[in-house]
């Protein structure tokens, strides 16, 4: 680094910048002591040229400062500045006065060259114009710049302390959420109490101002009329001679006080005006004054109209239009542009948003296993025509009428079923898979028809020998055009597609646990009448969870019971959950509320209900192999003893199968839970109800025991 250059004073002092520099703040002291001592001491004409010439450029510094920053926090230190340069105009006041009252009858250079200058530059040689001109700049300073700045800094002051507890809360808030580190908290906690301290300082420094604009006037007042009073008693000059030379040395001295003050007035106003403005003063302001286009070219016809005025000059007036005609259309056209711009940014952004989202959900699906089709069916490629066709046999349609069936039967919805081609499988084959595991399969013809005798004697028409999917039926395939044949013959015809829709409808039946979910019994629920949905509201979580309540309609419905009655189901469920905590006695007592329910749903058409009853030999022999309290009782029968009852049980419903009868197995209440969970794997379809659930007004046909 450079040395610092030794500066010799005109005294012959030598000075080191460098240690000037390093040492401000005994200059800053030495600074206040010399406006200090000027208070007090005279001082020679030139030495009052370079005082005044120090304050001229000190406020063209403070308003170039006021200008370009960005912040009004950048200048924090502008109360004091305008303290200081307050205190320096008023000590070259005291002083200039010391040098017009003393030396005022030798002429106008009496008091220096500086305020000679500016009194007869403004006067013109007519102090009458001169003291006009100072009064005006009194005005403009104290009652306009002056006024309105120092009610902006006491508004500003107050909001700034008015709204401090709540920023400092956002600060906390933001701290405790994470967004910011305890390093930026303080340094914003900082910036809040400095900009306090700033606008309550900034109140204060306005009346300053103020004060120093009726020291100005009153200074002046009486220098004119104690330069009068002195030039014409003390002096032996007469009136009109030190009139004028008092006068204009008085107000040279003000003008050149005032006209600094005028610009730092001026500074102060810019400084807290700016507390809601971005970015430096002249981009805020042209910036904002020309974001309008339609603004900028109203003004431009405004000043074209009034150019045609008569006895309005035109020049003026037409240059001005031009100017701001221009100003518009440049405006204009460079936000077009910078829209146009922001389009294609936009949409470069919602190009690579996609892009980021394609990319996060393969990622994810990389990651996520797929979800489980509750029903599929995968056909050969030679069934495709069954989803495809135009015929009123569509295999869609018909799953759609089955949906609608169960529901109605059972109270349940059906899960969609959805349909996939598997090239894997023979042409004419299909799979029935419940949540991904293979449940059933068959062989179609898909536009042939299905012909069974009813009589289970041999078919004697020509085609392909099938068995039918759902019972095991012997069957066969026939073309179209043998249909009228088959019908005058009797046998039973079946569509392909309403071969898979039995066949579907079969597999559904024997596993409709599995597919009423824990979400399709919230959704029953949520269905209730408001009256039933208070119920629910005083059983569930009290009594029972809607766990237990999908369990016991998992129950129902898997012994092909329907819960349509839902209310009948709920007061059943109330009842027993108030009793017991075990769902499978809850279950039968449920079933004992839907009593008619159960027996009519399996009764004939002319209401009568076809029974096998359990003999007494077995139902001793369950009782007696019962274990633990009520509402834990096990089965403990031996495995050879279930399997003796299990082959009973299939000789006896063998037997009355070649009648045509599917009898109705009656128990006692007490074991019928276990007889059904012996018989759910051996003979699933076997219905079985106990003696308290026969409906008294249902008839009975007995044939036999087991």
């Amino acid at each position: 680094m450079a040395e610092a250059l030794p500066v010799k004073s005109s005294n012959g002092f030598t000075f080191n910048l460098k240690i000037l520099t390093q040492h401000s703040d005994i200059a800053f002291a030495f600074g206040i002591i010399l406006i200090m001592v000027i208070l007090i001491m005279p001082m020679p004409s030139f030495l009052m040229d370079l005082c005044f010439s120090i304050s001229i450029t000190l406020s063209v510094l403070i308003l170039m400062t006021s200008l370009f920053i960005v912040k009004p926090l950048e200048f924090s230190s502008f109360p004091t500045v305008l303290l200081v340069s307050t205190m320096i105009r008023l000590a070259l006041n005291v002083a200039s006065t010391r040098l017009i009252l003393s030396h005022g009858h030798e002429g106008l250079h009496a008091a220096g060259k500086v305020i000679a200058a500016f009194g007869e530059f403004a006067m013109g040689g007519n102090f009458v114009i001169g003291l006009i001109v100072f009064a005006i700049l009194i005005i403009v300073n104290f009652v306009v710049i002056t006024k309105g700045s120092g009610r902006i800094a006491e508004v500003s002051a107050r909001f700034s302390l008015d709204a401090m507890p709540g920023k400092q809360m956002a600060i906390d808030a933001d701290l405790s959420a994470g967004l910011i580190n305890e390093t930026e908290a303080k340094l914003r906690r900082k910036e809040l109490e400095s900009e306090s301290n700033f606008y309550g300082s900034m109140d204060g420094a306005a009346k300053f101002v103020r004060g120093d604009a009726i020291a100005g006037l009153l200074i002046t007042f009486i220098n004119i009329i104690g330069g009068v009073i002195i030039g014409i008693a003390q002096n032996n000059m007469d009136f009109m001679d030190a009139m004028r030379s008092y006068t204009i040395l008085t107000v040279g001295d003000g003008l050149v006080t005032q006209i600094p003050a005028l610009i730092v007035s001026t500074a102060a106003g810019l400084l807290v005006s700016k507390g809601g403005i971005e970015g430096t003063t002249d981009r805020a302001l042209f910036g904002q004054l020309s974001a309008y286009p339609s603004a900028l070219g109203m003004s431009a016809f405004l000043s074209a109209a009034m150019a045609f005025l008569p006895g309005i000059p035109m020049f003026p007036f037409m240059l001005l239009a031009a100017l701001a005609g221009s100003g518009s259309w440049f405006t204009y056209k460079s936000q077009k542009e910078k829209i146009a711009q922001r389009v294609q940014e936009d949409h470069a952004l919602e190009e690579r948003t996609q892009e980021e989202k394609s990319a996060a959900k393969v990622a994810e699906n990389l990651t996520r296993a797929p979800a489980v089709d509750v029903i599929r069916i995968e056909l050969g490629l030679g069934l495709l025509p069954l989803v495809n066709s135009e015929r009123n046999q569509r295999l869609t349609d018909q799953i759609r009428v089955l949906r609608q069936t169960l529901a109605n039967d059972m109270g349940i919805i059906l899960p969609s079923v959805r349909l996939q081609d598997n090239m894997q499988l023979p042409s004419n084959h299909y799979i029935i898979r419940i949540k991904e595991m293979e449940a059933g399969r068959g062989e179609l013809r898909a536009n042939q028809i299905m012909v069974m005798d009813p009589r289970g004697n041999p078919i004697q028409l020509s085609g392909e020998e099938a068995i039918e999917p759902s019972f095991g039926l012997k069957a066969m395939w026939i073309p179209e055009h043998t249909r009228k044949q088959a019908e005058k013959m009797g046998y039973t015809l079946v569509e392909a597609p309403t071969v898979l829709t039995t066949h579907l409808s079969e597999i559904v039946k024997d596993n409709v646990t599995e597919l009423l979910s824990y979400a399709d019994t919230q959704h029953i629920l949520e269905n209730l009448s408001e009256s039933y949905k208070k119920l629910l509201n005083d059983i569930v979580p009290g009594q029972i969870s809607v766990g237990g309540i999908q369990r016991i309609l998992q129950n129902l419905i898997g012994e092909r019971v329907s819960i349509r009655d839902l209310n009948t189901i709920l007061e059943g469920i109330a009842e027993g959950s108030a009793m017991t905590r075990n769902l499978t006695l809850v279950t039968e007592h449920v079933r004992l509320r839907l009593m008619r329910q159960i027996s009519f749903a399996n009764a004939d058409s002319n209401g009568q209900l076809t029974i096998f009853t359990l003999s007494s030999f077995w139902e001793q022999n369950f009782n007696d192999n019962l274990i633990g309290d009520y509402d834990n009782r096990q089965l403990a029968m031996p495995p050879s003893m279930i399997q003796d009852f299990i082959n009973k049980i299939r000789q006896s419903y063998d037997r009355v199968a070649l009648m045509g009868e599917t009898p109705v197995l009656i128990t006692s209440a007490a074991v019928r839970p276990f007889v059904r969970s012996i018989l759910d794997r051996a003979r699933p379809s076997t219905i079985i109800i106990s003696q308290a659930e026969v409906h008294p007004k249902v008839k009975i046909r007995n044939l036999g025991q087991v």
